[in-house]
């Protein structure tokens, strides 16, 4: 499946692929990349800057919502080769440093495969390169409190729960929130559509995931770019509102 590249805002466009998103700001000549897709992902990723008109280089910094490989996956490799700063909440720095990992297991995943559309899901993610550990060499916590001096002026929003670290990012001057996984519209492994949480084997701590939803809540934007799933038009107090009733 090739990338779907559509732009939702000014400047803004989201990446939607199968079975993970990523997000692309542009202003001028310089990008804000919010997380990079599964390690497979990454001629896909460099295709999604290519078509708003961009390029790896371009790149101020890589903001990453969680340290899971669906959305770490290429923030090595542009480290590595364009020194791009890669970015999240102090918390999941030692995440994506690889010193620990709140990822579901493969044992998880093997008591799941009853569910319907986990098994399929399971060989794209062996195909994608989900079970690679692929840590980043000096990830570094946010500089300051409040909107970050990068394009976009992206907020940000942390969210534990999901993991330790989870942070969304709000772009107040386009009325997005980027929500990575702590609110989705929808997941290979779930019969859901719209607004919904993960199923309940993704997240590290459930409870706190759940809680993290009002943080969401207060959030003032009517576009939802979630780490999977299409975007979600509509209040995101009121995308929050349907999450939690079907999580009950």
């Amino acid at each position: 499946m090739r990338a779907d590249v559509r732009q939702v805002a000014d400047g803004t466009y989201l990446v939607h692929r199968r079975d993970v998103n990523w997000v692309i700001v542009t202003e001028g000549d310089a990008v804000t990349l919010v997380d990079t897709g599964y390690p497979g992902d990454r001629q896909a990723l460099l295709d999604s800057l290519a078509a708003v008109g961009s390029a790896p280089e371009a790149v101020a910094a890589v903001l990453v919502t969680h340290a899971h490989a669906d959305h770490l996956g290429s923030a090595a490799h542009l480290r590595a080769v364009h020194g791009t700063p890669v970015l999240l909440h102090e918390a999941e720095v030692p995440h994506a440093r690889g010193d620990f990992l709140q990822q579901i297991t493969v044992p998880t995943v093997l008591r799941n495969l009853w569910r319907p559309g986990v098994p399929p899901w399971a060989v794209r993610v062996l195909r994608s390169g989900g079970t690679r550990r692929v840590p980043v060499a000096d990830p570094a916590p946010f500089p300051a409190e409040g909107a970050l001096d990068l394009p976009g002026r992206p907020v940000p929003v942390p969210t534990p729960g999901h993991t330790d670290g989870h942070c969304a990012y709000h772009l107040p001057g386009a009325g997005v929130l980027i929500s990575g996984d702590a609110l989705i519209s929808g997941h290979a492994t779930s019969r859901l559509r719209g607004p919904q949480m993960l199923p309940d084997m993704f997240h590290h701590e459930r409870a706190r995931a759940l809680a993290s939803l009002d943080r969401l809540a207060d959030v003032d934007a009517d576009v939802l770019l979630p780490g999977h799933g299409p975007a979600h038009h509509g209040p995101v107090k009121d995308a929050v509102r349907r999450a939690r009733e079907r999580a009950r």
